[in-house]
């Protein structure tokens, strides 16, 4: 083919070319792309730390008297109400102690009121009638005491709420006031939340506090934050606040670890959806639509000269680095990077480099 000729067929070729996504000529027509400008949405400002669960209500138990243990009705991890019976002591001593006082309070009792009589009819002294009544009394006291030591051997629960470990079992002698167990109330706990220390002005009583599951983002259970303390933890340079979690299903425990948010506040900041973000290497990006002008302005690794070919007008894809805040929903807040008047691209980023041709779609 002679020489002329195939310049003529390069240069008709190459006028049908358009610029690739390297910055070279590419036979690829713009990608077609979606696009919007960011708008204000209302993004909720808060910090995310740890807290430590605690029961409001947690009591010891141990039997105001000793003895060797009869029977243990409960077992660790039980539900128990207040009142029920949870450790019975053995009884037989005291039984027949109170059996024997039972019948001494009668007797004396019947002396008494006959005395009574006798000294209205003369036949015994107001003397005589008076010791008789104190005896009664007194044996109607030793009764009533011996009864009190009774009730002791039997150990119920003071409050409502979940079995610790039981440490005891039939058979066991039981010292008087030695701890053998305890009650944890778990329906409701107290959050003890790690604020640090340059965190501390931002939180204030009330605001809403969610405990996270380390796997599931759902909240757990939320509260909000009653006591702040005044003073700084000089070791883990953190300031305590508390809130009190309702826990009426019982997933939560005593002394757990859980990933803590406050929720500081919010405010309205321009929005991107998670379509139009990309990541690379640690920093996020987005495709804004722009103009050759625009790109020389910041051409990065695009041929310039390929694109100044172009018809006028051409759009091209612009990447923009921005710092972003945390996702909520679908959207992130736009920190830095972007304006109100940027077309951000929606979505279909896959294939766009910095200048490839784009055309919106209507």
């Amino acid at each position: 083919m002679p020489s002329r000729l195939k310049l003529v067929i390069s240069a008709a070729a190459m006028a049908q070319l358009v610029v690739g996504c390297s910055g070279r000529p590419s036979a690829r027509p713009p990608l077609r792309v979606q696009a919007e400008r960011p708008h204000q949405e209302a993004f909720v400002r808060s910090l995310d730390t740890v807290s430590t669960l605690e029961a409001t209500d947690e009591i010891e138990l141990a039997s105001q008297a000793g003895g060797r243990v009869q029977s243990v009705l409960v077992q660790g991890g039980q539900s128990v109400s207040a009142g029920q019976l949870l450790v019975v002591l053995d009884q037989t001593q005291l039984r027949a102690d109170v059996a024997a006082l039972k019948a001494a309070a009668e007797t004396d009792a019947i002396s008494y009121q006959r005395f009574s009589s006798l000294v209205s009819k003369g036949a015994a002294t107001a003397l005589e009638r008076d010791e008789k009544r104190s005896k009664a009394i007194g044996s109607q006291q030793a009764l009533r005491a011996k009864q009190a030591d009774l009730a002791y051997k039997d150990v119920r629960a003071p409050i409502s709420g979940v079995m610790g470990d039981v440490s005891i079992k039939p058979g066991d002698v039981l010292q008087a006031g030695t701890p053998f167990s305890r009650i944890i109330r778990n329906d409701r706990l107290q959050a003890r939340i790690d604020i640090p220390a340059n965190q501390a002005n931002a939180v204030a009583k009330g605001q809403r506090v969610q405990l996270l599951d380390g796997i599931n983002p759902r909240p757990l259970a939320e509260g909000r934050i009653n006591l702040i303390d005044p003073g700084v933890n000089n070791t883990s340079q953190t300031l305590l606040a508390k809130a009190s979690i309702a826990n009426p299903q019982g997933l939560l425990r005593n002394g757990q670890r859980l990933r803590t948010r406050v929720i500081l506040g919010a405010e309205r900041q321009l929005a991107v959806p998670f379509s139009a973000v990309t990541r690379s290497f640690g920093q996020s990006f987005v495709f804004v639509v722009g103009t050759l002008q625009d790109l020389e302005r910041d051409p990065g690794k695009a041929d310039l000269s390929a694109l100044r070919r172009l018809p006028k007008g051409t759009l091209l894809a612009l990447q923009k680095p921005v710092q972003l805040g945390p996702l909520q929903g679908d959207h992130y807040p736009v920190l830095s990077g972007l304006s109100a008047n940027d077309r951000v691209i929606l979505g279909g980023s896959l294939g766009l480099r910095h200048g490839s041709p784009v055309q919106l779609n209507r």
